[in-house]
């Protein structure tokens, strides 16, 4: 039986990992195999949860579809996201145990990470069950609005998603999950409704060579075959770059380091808020540069 949907109409909605991160900081600087004293975050996150959870503080409504487990980290964390204003209701919830992402970050930034997506990855195309039966879209009826994609799906769901009837209309805004993970990215890159959200690192993997900055990257991602592209570096230059028109780049303001964890999302968040308010891409750019440099400081915009 297909479950009844949320009373909530999304506005917009986020595909891919949802999961707990287990992020440990330390104020010092780590060598490789140092054991120090720090902090250990046990929070709710995963690109696409991060991302609806930031655009829900700008005030719109996102939809999350992922897999979590029904264990009890599961309903935990399905508990702790109600309290974002995301909707919930279209997760698939018969795969393995909820996924996990876990982090160390010192007072340089991050030292490691590993990412625990199985249950994503094996939901496959269950993960999508919502614009295809009519709860969110269907063939006949595609979704119009925006649709953040995560890295995290694997090369098969993200093949799907570049020719799913239910997204030919969307505005899709594509995010990879970690360096290690861009060239999942191959079967969105030429599509013409994607819109790719890249650091300078995820750039470089995808362009076979080093890059030295943002505008470099973005012009890189440009002659690969996207329409769009939008490149961070750190604390550098932020780039955007569409096909046929001229590049724009904005400077974060330049801030101390607290986290980074989440960074990205929050840029991908203030920059999809200024755009639905009809920012013109340097003031939409800047903004979300704003916010990035905010989140790593250790604030939050808005």
């Amino acid at each position: 039986m297909t479950p009844a949907p949320p009373e909530k109409t999304p506005e917009l909605i986020c595909i891919g990992a949802m999961l707990w991160d287990v992020i440990g900081r330390s104020r010092a600087v780590m060598a490789p195999g140092a054991d120090l004293p720090g902090r250990i975050a046990h929070i709710p996150g995963g690109v696409a949860l991060n991302v609806a959870m930031a655009v829900a503080r700008w005030g719109m409504t996102p939809a999350i579809l992922s897999a979590v487990g029904r264990d009890a980290e599961g309903e935990a964390l399905i508990g702790a996201v109600g309290k974002h204003e995301v909707l919930t209701g279209y997760l698939y919830r018969d795969g393995g145990p909820t996924d996990v992402y876990m982090a160390i970050e010192d007072a340089e930034g991050l030292i490691a990470a590993i990412a625990d997506a199985h249950s994503l990855e094996d939901a496959g195309d269950m993960v999508l069950a919502p614009i295809r039966d009519g709860r969110l879209a269907s063939a006949a009826a595609p979704w119009a609005g925006v649709a953040v994609i995560d890295g995290n799906l694997t090369t098969q769901q993200l093949a799907l998603i570049a020719a799913e009837p239910g997204l030919a209309g969307a505005d899709l805004r594509i995010v990879p999950a970690s360096p290690g993970k861009a060239e999942r990215l191959e079967p969105l890159i030429g599509v013409e409704n994607g819109c790719f959200y890249l650091n300078r690192f995820e750039a470089e993997i995808l362009a076979g060579r080093d890059l030295p900055d943002a505008p470099a990257a973005a012009r890189a991602m440009l002659e690969r075959g996207m329409k769009r592209v939008i490149v961070t570096d750190g604390g550098g230059m932020v780039a955007d770059g569409l096909a046929g028109r001229d590049m724009i780049v904005a400077a974060p303001p330049h801030v101390a380091i607290n986290r980074v964890t989440g960074a990205g999302d929050s840029f991908l968040a203030a920059h999809l808020a200024a755009e639905r308010d009809k920012a013109d891409r340097q003031t939409a750019l800047t903004r979300a540069a704003e916010a990035a440099s905010a989140h790593v400081s250790g604030k939050d915009m808005p």
